[in-house]
Formats: structure tokens, C-alpha cells, sequence
């Protein structure tokens, strides 16, 4: 299986599965010299782990990271930095009944087609337990990128969407809520809804959207790897994405571009942001901002039709512990991605410098 690593000279190389004995990776290219706060990096696993609250997956893992290279005294020493994240409660029989089977929008089918044999214990290498690698990952790179900003929260559930801007809301006022959105009016319908939704045996999508501030003025390289087109693979390659838009986005589609345009201040800011902080793929220095759109989980507790690998219709009902809505605990996971792109644009200026 090819695709298990991200980045250029930050890079990540994840293994593991859902219910294999645990998950890890290796982060090669980080600089020696980077004091690293250990215990803010169990705190960024902490806000992606299961079972911490009422309407998130039930399955209780707690999601230690340990180092096994790389850091020494507190600090990383320019080594490969090594690391394992324990799997502690599986419950692999809860899959037993998709082992010949194939869950509708799942990778089921593919990875049966593809690789002629599949890991089903809750899909294996294709679960997003997996992320929780790419967290321990990008809070290093979050500590690497000192100064700057990375901030996501939760702006819609379903038809429920948050229409306020960014810079209109208190960002710190996320983590205060199981939602993680920033509106607490918001976040509590937001809550009722998910919980109505689960209590039907069925799940809904949402969006994250994202704010980097404090991006100097050159980050990302002109043609194919412009900072927006890396920061799309990265949040599209998270599990149950399905679009990714930056700045005016689509809307930015319907405007006429004397509207559109960013006109500059004397200091090389801008009067206005459609851009989103990037202009012909390189950071500006103006804000990041882009949103992410997550499918609604395809695990449904309840009965529906599908085919066995023999193509016979078959009836099954979704058994183990999933989320109703992925968007709450996709927060984590969509800073660290973002800081794994700033980090890698981080050190290739650095070679240009």
C-alpha cells in the first residue's frame, strides 16, 4: 500500500489499524534544537480522542502518545522522531458481521477489490482512528511554527450554519462547548440536533472552518504546489471529506471582480480578504481562512440493504461504536493538517533563504 506519507521535508509516515495493537509514526525532516512541550501534545490528542463527551463515538481509548526517538532533554534532535499510540480497547467482534459484507460509502468493496484481502476490524487502515497520528504530528509542527496561529472550529451541522464571519466571533470560545463552534447558542442547537439525529440510529455531516493568522509573507511555491493546493490535499486526504474551499470560495464565483479584487494599503496589506490570505499560491500575510465539508458517517445503527462479495443482496445493521457526527472531533485534525503544510512550506523557504 503506497500513499502512508505527507510532506516534502516535514514529513509523516503513519501505520497501523483501528483494532490492530496500536498506530504510530514517524516524523522525519524536523529541526534539531525545537524545545517541545510534551504535555501539549497529549492535550491536541486529548481534543481528537473517543469517547469524551455525549455525542461522539463511546469507544474509551486513552490515547497516550509515547516517543520512542528523536527527543532527548526536551528537545529534537534533527533524528526521526519516533511514536506509538497504544490501542487498548478493541472490541474487534463488533465487525464480525461486515467480514463478508460491504458497508455502503465505506472502503469496504475497494480495498477488497484492490488489495484481494482487507483488515475488517471497524475498516482497519482505512478508520480514521488513523488521524490521531497525524495530530501527535501536527502539534509538533504547531510548536515548530512559533508565532502563528492555527484556530478550527465547527460552523455548520447539517442545515445548521453558523453565517457570521470568522472575525466576528470569540475563536477561544470553541473548545467551551462539545460542539466547537464559538457560538454558544449555536453549539447548543447544534447539540440537540446531533443527539436527535443518533437517537434515530442515523448521522449527519457538517463543516470545520479554519483561521491561520500571523502567516509571514511567502509561504508556498508558484504552480503545482501552491500553498492553497496543499492545504486541499491535506484536508481532503482526512476521512469523510468532501470539499475544501479558501477565501470567497465559491461564492467568490458570482462576484464581479471590481468587487473581488483586494485593493492594497500602503504597508502591502489589503482593504478587504477574498483571497483568503493567498495570492498566486503564496501566503500574503493576511489571514488564512477556509472551510472544510464533512459527509455525514456511513456506519447508520439501523437496518439497511448491500452486497456480500459474492453480490448477493444482503440485510445488515450497523453494530460498535461510532460517531454521529464526525465534525466535533474533526477540529484537531484539520489544525494539524494545516500546521504539517505551514511546517513543510516553513522549511523549504528556509532552503531558499
Amino acid at each position: 500500500m503506497a500513499g502512508n506519507s505527507f510532506g516534502k521535508l516535514f514529513n509523516l509516515t503513519t501505520y497501523g489499524e483501528s483494532h490492530g495493537a496500536g498506530l504510530g509514526g514517524v516524523i522525519d525532516g524536523c529541526p534539531s534544537g525545537v524545545a517541545l512541550d510534551l504535555d501539549a501534545i497529549q492535550h491536541e490528542l486529548n481534543r481528537r480522542k473517543p469517547g469524551q463527551s455525549a455525542i461522539v463515538t463511546q469507544r474509551k481509548e486513552p490515547d497516550t502518545v509515547k516517543f520512542y526517538s528523536g527527543i532527548f532533554e526536551g528537545k529534537t534532535t534533527g533524528t526521526p522522531i519516533g511514536f506509538v499510540i497504544e490501542n487498548t480497547n478493541q472490541k474487534s467482534h463488533d465487525y464480525t458481521h461486515i467480514k463478508d459484507s460491504y458497508r455502503p460509502s465505506h472502503a469496504d468493496y475497494v480495498y477488497d477489490k484492490k488489495y484481494g484481502f482487507r483488515d475488517y476490524r471497524g475498516g482497519g487502515r482505512s478508520s480514521a482512528r488513523e488521524t490521531a497520528c497525524r495530530v501527535v504530528a501536527g502539534a509538533i509542527a504547531k510548536q515548530l511554527l512559533k508565532g502563528i496561529e492555527i484556530t478550527a472550529y465547527v460552523s455548520g451541522v447539517g442545515t445548521m450554519k453558523l453565517d457570521k464571519p470568522y472575525n466576528e466571533l470569540d475563536l477561544s470560545k470553541a473548545e467551551a462547548n462539545i460542539v466547537r463552534c464559538p457560538d454558544q447558542e449555536m453549539a447548543s442547537q447544534m447539540e440537540s440536533y446531533i443527539k436527535e439525529v443518533r437517537s434515530k440510529g442515523d448521522t449527519v455531516g457538517g463543516i470545520v472552518s479554519c483561521v491561520i493568522k500571523n502567516v509571514p509573507v511567502g509561504l508556498g511555491e508558484p504552480v503545482f504546489d501552491k500553498l492553497h493546493a496543499e492545504l486541499g490535499k491535506a484536508m481532503l486526504s482526512i476521512n469523510a471529506v468532501k470539499g475544501f474551499e479558501y477565501g470567497s470560495g465559491f461564492h467568490g464565483s458570482t462576484m464581479y471582480g471590481s468587487d473581488h479584487n483586494d485593493a492594497f494599503n500602503n504597508d502591502g496589506t489589503t482593504k478587504t480578504n477574498f483571497s483568503g490570505g493567498i495570492q498566486g499560491g503564496i501566503s500574503n500575510g493576511m489571514d488564512i481562512y477556509f472551510n472544510v465539508a464533512f459527509k455525514p458517517v456511513a456506519t447508520l445503527i439501523q437496518k439497511y440493504e448491500t452486497i456480500d462479495k459474492h453480490g448477493n443482496t444482503v440485510e445488515m445493521q450497523g453494530k460498535g461504536r461510532h460517531d454521529p457526527c464526525v465534525v466535533p472531533r474533526a477540529v484537531p485534525i484539520v489544525e494539524a493538517m494545516a500546521a504539517l503544510v505551514l511546517a513543510d512550506f516553513y522549511l523549504i523557504n528556509k532552503m531558499h533563504s
